[in-house]
């Protein structure tokens, strides 16, 4: 028997299936406008979340561990065609992606950006927004460029390796919040996430789906309206903790150490926080890009790369882009908090009903 995976309805719309899923591993999500082909495979933790747009998936689709599928709000769907697998640790964000496509372990394809059919990428690539990525290539490298021709049959052949790797098979463990914790009544806390150890958020913060957060000997902090989103990784394994100011977002699939993130920052896809990094405010850590031990990210500027690197002094747009960002995240913990509280009610009638002799 295959189990379900974690689903609501959003705006009124339910996931659609067009078949029964070949598999949903444990903490798989699939939320709002979502459509999806048939005999589709959800890894473990995955999440597909279709609020701000829709989410559109062909047929024989294979999503790996902790790996995200989600929109951009009003602006881009995401479009994925037929046979397309995608590894584990991915995020596949508001983009068009053909058909036999095969996306490897930590890749990233951002807004707008458009992957044409017979296409492979290596591990750890990255597809900038609205770059075109053309058919009949292996892709490596971030940015992600050409690196030969696909061989016959080659995409084929990819795509089944990815499938084939052994996959987590538990879920998270047991969110358990430590004395010390302070949770605001108006804080989000997604139904698949876990949070252990001490935590102290803020008013209107949201944790999304499939995170995974342990605060160890110290404490996580998350400021005011800040939003953590699906598929991020936080460890304290020192004494200093994990501090995020107020009015800043982490995107998708990121990964973060013991380090300190001040307010207005927006913390890309698929990046990671090295330990004792110190974000000042208004800072943008562009997707995939990486901190180094220690390192100092100052106010005002775009970092990018691995290992990150000054880009450019912040304008008005990118200092607007994050405002955007934690407006929409406000609105949509809202939504889905409200979500999860009436599902909550249903889903333990359903099972008093499936308990013989349970009080009716």
């Amino acid at each position: 028997m295959i189990t379900a995976p974690f689903s609501l309805v959003y705006s009124g719309i339910a996931p659609a299936f067009a078949g029964p899923l070949t598999h949903a591993g444990p903490g798989a999500a699939v939320l709002g406008r979502v459509t999806l082909g048939r005999n589709a495979w959800l890894g473990t933790l995955s999440v597909i979340r279709a609020d701000g747009h829709y989410v559109k998936v062909g047929d024989d689709f294979h999503l790996g561990s902790r790996s995200t599928l989600h929109i951009n709000h009003g602006i881009f769907p995401c479009i994925v065609g037929d046979r397309v697998a995608v590894g584990a640790g991915a995020c596949v964000h508001a983009c068009t992606v053909g058909s036999d496509v095969a996306i490897d372990d930590g890749t990233v394809i951002l807004d707008g950006a458009v992957v044409e059919d017979n296409v492979a990428f290596a591990p750890g690539s990255t597809v900038f927004p609205g770059k075109r990525i053309a058919g009949g290539f292996l892709y490596a490298g971030s940015p992600a460029k050409p690196v030969r021709p696909l061989a016959e049959g080659e995409a084929a052949r990819l795509r089944g390796e990815i499938a084939a790797r052994p996959q987590p098979s538990g879920a998270l463990p047991p969110g358990a919040l430590a004395p010390g914790s302070h949770v605001h009544a108006s804080v989000f806390i997604a139904g698949t996430a876990s949070v252990r150890g001490r935590l102290v958020a803020e008013a209107e913060s949201s944790i999304w789906y499939s995170n995974d957060l342990d605060a160890g000997a110290a404490a996580i902090r998350i400021g005011a309206r800040t939003d953590v989103q699906d598929n991020t990784l936080i460890r304290c394994t020192t004494g200093q903790g994990v501090s995020i100011g107020r009015d800043s977002a982490v995107g998708h699939n990121v990964t973060i150490h013991d380090c300190t993130i001040g307010d207005e920052c927006l913390i890309g896809i698929g990046s990671t926080v090295a330990p004792g990094t110190v974000v000042q405010d208004r800072v943008l850590l562009a997707a995939a890009a990486r901190t180094e031990p220690g390192q100092v990210l100052e106010s005002g500027w775009l970092y990018a790369g691995s290992p990150a690197r000054k880009l450019s002094p912040l304008d008005d747009a990118k200092l607007a882009l994050t405002r955007l960002i934690v407006g929409q995240y406000c609105e949509y913990a809202r939504d889905f908090a409200a979500l999860e509280r009436r599902q909550r009610p249903a889903e333990a009638a359903l099972a008093s009903a499936q308990v013989p002799g349970a009080a009716r």
